[in-house]
């Protein structure tokens, strides 16, 4: 886990500032606290840059950029290749010598080996530029879900990438359009985060996830797909499961639960896990004490607010943790920590978000208690159907499916009740007619922050139109169901899509870059959810419950059947009675937003 930079002169003689790429490098020194690199070639008109965690062959070989053995290739690369050393031993039959131990290494041959096919092979969290001398252009890649980030600002000229957003702004600022982007502004009072592939300026976009781009000197290609959850989920099983029983089937999830959890712990440094009471974790760790008995450190933030009630994790936690041989350990974190780290929590984070306080917080309390690596258990929900909007959306459908003949009623309704219900609950139930009818828009009902009528209170009035406009964003509600048979996969694809995409997997990032801490989530994964996808084809219901009766040592039943809560934290508590947040209209998270935003642009 890392933090990279390139500066590529593609259209321009000019030698590029070889101080600017420096900056951009070391503005990301919490990302890569262990050692830093930089490469320009000899024309200078690229440069590659990076900040290293190391994780993969603790040695310099393993330093970045790294060069191939004939110095024609070059790569900065952020992430982790959970197959690497499957991929190294196929290269290695083809005549490939290896002179590192490391999986950036297997990166830079699979690249002279296949081109830009190498992404069909790659498993694992990934962001990486490579320098081709012989076709003087950089391959921009990233991974299938976007769980490492990758964003870039191209002028016409001269491309600048980075890890980070407010990097590029700190050190290219004046060579970039930092000017509000309509839709990235818009989008992000849509959702309570900003939608790929948008950022909050307008010369900066993210690259999008599942992606690659190649820049050469004809200019940047857009951004061409690898990888599309729609498109998977619309697929047809790829191994044949039709003639498998219940238990068969389960065997199945089993041995691809184990896979995952197995690849996910390769590591030269010790590997934690970050442990709530609920089911995703406890079975990652219940798989991860399998494969490495008594290795394992575990660690749980407490809140006193949550003490004595069912968001207490800390006392289960614990059992779980002696449960299964695991060094534990629980922080304790009050308001007073809060209001302590605000200010610093606002500079590193990356894009403006409502979320992402509980995973600072629990990433700051790892690292203090020494650890490197951590397992997450983010993606359990979207993959086995654990958030309630898998049986409330579609029961709001249902009940309202009667207003998709009278497609203007709806929108009628809202007009009138919208100032009333402003004042009386949350304004999104004037929606709930015009939305609620169809799965999309009852997403956007569920998980939206403000609803677009809402906007102009606060933003301006034409900057919320042209945003509105350039998302699209009922339309891309319906491109991500489309086609897609099952309803349960219908909002697996819209979870992945847009909430664990565009907010749990960013905030996750920048909350454990900021703490220098490489954060890995074995539920976000190609292999698994490809399996996932055919056994519910089969007939299997892949249920969190399901998940959970996957380790051998099975689960306590103080866990398995504990009432879902979710990882939470009291942040609406705390800002709820400052009046710096607050208003008589705007409380609770919808003011925290406000707040975050405005320190954000």
């Amino acid at each position: 886990m890392c933090g990279i930079a390139a500066i590529f002169n593609y259209a321009t003689t000019e030698k590029l500032d070889k101080a600017e790429l420096i900056c951009l490098r070391d503005s990301m020194s919490d990302r890569g606290p262990d050692g830093s690199g930089v490469w320009f070639d000899n024309h200078c008109q690229v440069g590659l840059a990076h900040r290293r965690l190391a994780i993969i062959d603790l040695s310099e070989n393993g330093a970045q950029p790294m060069a191939s053995s004939d110095g024609m290739l070059r790569i900065t690369f952020n992430g982790e290749i959970y197959n690497y050393l499957a991929l190294r031993q196929t290269l290695e039959s083809k005549g490939y010598l290896f002179h590192s131990q490391s999986d950036t290494e297997v990166l830079l041959y699979l690249y002279k080996e296949y081109g830009e096919q190498m992404v069909d092979f790659l498993r694992g969290m990934f962001a990486f530029v490579i320098w081709d001398e012989c076709k003087q252009g950089i391959l921009i890649v990233r991974d299938h879900f976007g769980i490492k980030p990758l964003y870039y600002a191209d002028n016409g000229k001269t491309i600048r990438i980075a890890s980070q957003v407010r990097s590029l702004v700190y050190a290219s600022s004046s060579h970039i359009d930092t000017s509000a982007q309509p839709a990235g502004q818009v989008g992000f009072y849509l959702w309570g985060s900003v939608p790929e592939p948008y950022t909050i300026y307008k010369g900066i976009y993210a690259l999008p996830a599942g992606t690659i781009m190649w820049v050469d000197a004809k200019g940047a290609s857009s951004p061409r797909k690898f990888f599309n959850i729609t498109s998977e989920l619309q697929s047809s099983s790829t191994f044949t499961t039709t003639s498998l029983n219940k238990n068969e089937l389960s065997h199945i999830l089993e041995e691809a639960m184990l896979d995952t959890v197995k690849h996910h712990l390769i590591s030269d440094v010790p590997v934690g896990v970050f442990l709530s009471s609920g089911l995703d974790s406890a079975t990652l760790l219940s798989l991860a004490a399998q494969i490495m008995p008594n290795q394992l450190k575990t660690f749980t933030l407490g809140f006193k607010e949550f003490s004595g009630t069912q968001n207490d994790e800390t006392v289960i936690a614990s059992e779980l943790a002696r449960y299964y041989g695991a060094r534990h350990k629980t922080q304790m974190v009050r308001k007073e920590d809060f209001f302590d780290d605000i200010e610093h929590l606002y500079s590193v984070m990356d894009q403006p978000s409502i979320d992402g306080v509980n995973s600072y917080f629990v990433c700051k309390g790892a690292h203090a208690s020494g650890i490197k690596v951590a397992l997450s258990g983010l993606g359990g929900d979207e993959l086995f159907a654990g958030y309630p909007t898998f049986t409330e959306l579609p029961r709001l459908v249902r009940s309202l499916s009667v207003f998709n003949h009278f497609p203007g009623l709806g929108r009628g309704l809202r007009y009138i009740s919208a100032p009333l219900l402003k004042h009386l609950t949350s304004p999104k139930y004037a929606g709930l007619f015009e939305y609620g009818s169809t799965l999309e828009g009852a997403y956007l009902l569920r998980r939206g922050l403000f609803m677009p009528w809402e906007l102009p209170d606060f933003l301006d009035v034409d900057l919320v139109r042209q945003g509105w406009h350039d998302l699209q964003t009922l339309s891309h509600l319906e491109d991500t169901t489309h086609g897609i048979n099952s309803q349960r996969l219908q909002i697996t694809a819209l979870e992945t899509s847009w909430y664990m995409k565009n907010q749990l997997l960013r905030d996750n990032d920048w909350a454990s870059m900021a703490n220098s801490l490489e954060l890995r989530v074995p539920l976000v994964d190609i292999n698994l959810f490809r399996t996932v996808r055919t056994l519910i084809n089969s007939g299997l219901s892949c249920s969190k419950h399901d998940m959970a009766l996957t380790p051998k040592k099975r689960l306590p039943n103080s866990i398995l059947y504990r009432k879902k809560t979710g990882f939470s934290i009291p942040v609406k508590e705390w800002i709820l009675n400052e009046q710096t947040l607050s208003n008589n209209r705007t409380r609770g998270l919808r003011a925290w937003a406000i707040k975050v935003f405005n320190k954000k642009v």
